[in-house]
């Protein structure tokens, strides 16, 4: 990536190698589950004995409100066969249940269970299926899934490559605070990537995943420094 044409490298800066092409990669889709979901008054107690690891009664309780259709227990009883919390594991188990507490609206089932047909557990693996559920909890503010809609988006993965779109559904996320999507927003901004190249932006969206711990916003603004980029913005 050449300089851009609203920068200039000067002093110690002049004449430097940039090394910042090297490290303009995006993360990859984000391949962990929810654990847990907003707990409802008629649900409190059992996600109490969950939270503190009576699993036996946490099953219980959640399987007695999953019989009268509480999309909050389905949810539990889907992640507790999908890691064996108090029951053999079965991610089939996990998946009918996940699907239940989805249709019903929930958006941390709608992304548990779109990771589900990501990765082929307890049903078919199917891309366009869990683009699909990513993209109804996206659509209810969910940043993890609205973070996995944009780098479908970014890669031309399922939905057509689409930068612009990219860059929207990572701001939605990266606006909730979320680091992966303030990373990826970064890398975006500093590689002009469906907006105007921008390495102030760029550092900006860095740093805030950096301070949240994002190992890869920190080496990347490392390298911004180390070329000058973050330090030298200078109006053409």
């Amino acid at each position: 990536m050449g300089t851009s044409s609203r920068e200039r490298r000067i002093g110690p800066c002049a004449g430097r190698p940039s090394r910042l092409s090297k490290l303009l990669s995006t993360a990859a889709v984000l391949g962990l589950f929810v654990i847990s979901s907003p707990a409802a008054a008629d649900s409190a107690s059992a996600s109490a004995a969950y939270q503190r690891g009576d699993f036996a009664a946490a099953l219980r309780e959640y399987r007695s409100l999953a019989k009268q259709g509480d999309a909050e227990a389905e949810f539990y009883l889907g992640r507790m066969y999908s890691v064996g919390d108090g029951v053999p594991q079965d991610y089939f188990q996990a998946a009918a249940w996940y699907r239940k507490a989805a249709d019903k609206g929930l958006a941390t089932a709608q992304y548990n269970l779109g990771l589900m047909y990501s990765r082929g557990r307890g049903v078919a693996k199917d891309d366009g299926l869990a683009a699909n559920w990513y993209r109804k909890a996206a659509d209810q503010g969910f940043d993890m899934a609205q973070y996995n809609v944009g780098v479908m988006y970014e890669r031309g993965e399922v939905f057509p490559q689409d930068y612009a779109q990219a860059v929207d559904w990572y701001r939605r996320a990266a606006e909730q605070g979320y680091p992966p999507a303030e990373h990826n927003l970064g890398v975006m901004y500093a590689a002009g990537w469906g907006v105007p190249q921008n390495y102030g932006l760029a550092v900006q969206w860095y740093r805030r995943a950096a301070g949240q711990g994002d190992m890869d916003s920190q080496a990347k603004l490392a390298a911004m420094y180390e070329d000058c980029r973050a330090t030298i913005m200078i109006a053409a």
